[in-house]
């Protein structure tokens, strides 16, 4: 567990961590879950030096329900050129276009 994590933080994590063992899971698939959840509280609640997302979003959702910053991870990813000075809109045309 990283030395940021509060007491509850880990706390949250080793009661996850068991639950996700008790419904079958693998050892490590329940950590990665756990730490995984713990991380995106810790985010959410503004915890982490950066407040944005790391991720690309649901992937079962439309490109124009993400936010900017997940359609600016996914082109990146892409290798969408000029993306840096694209708004959002120009963003689902890039991506929706590959």
């Amino acid at each position: 567990m990283p030395r940021s994590w509060s007491k509850k933080d880990e706390r949250q994590y080793e009661h996850i961590k068991e639950s996700e063992s008790e419904r079958g899971a693998p050892k490590d698939l329940a950590q990665e879950i756990a730490a995984r959840t713990v991380n995106k509280h810790r985010r959410e609640e503004g915890r982490t030096p950066n407040r944005r997302t790391q991720g690309t979003g649901n992937p079962n959702l439309p490109l124009e329900e993400r936010t900017r910053d997940e359609l600016m991870n996914l082109a990146k990813e892409k290798h969408v050129a000029g993306r840096s000075r694209m708004t959002k809109k120009d963003l689902v045309s890039a991506l929706e276009g590959k």
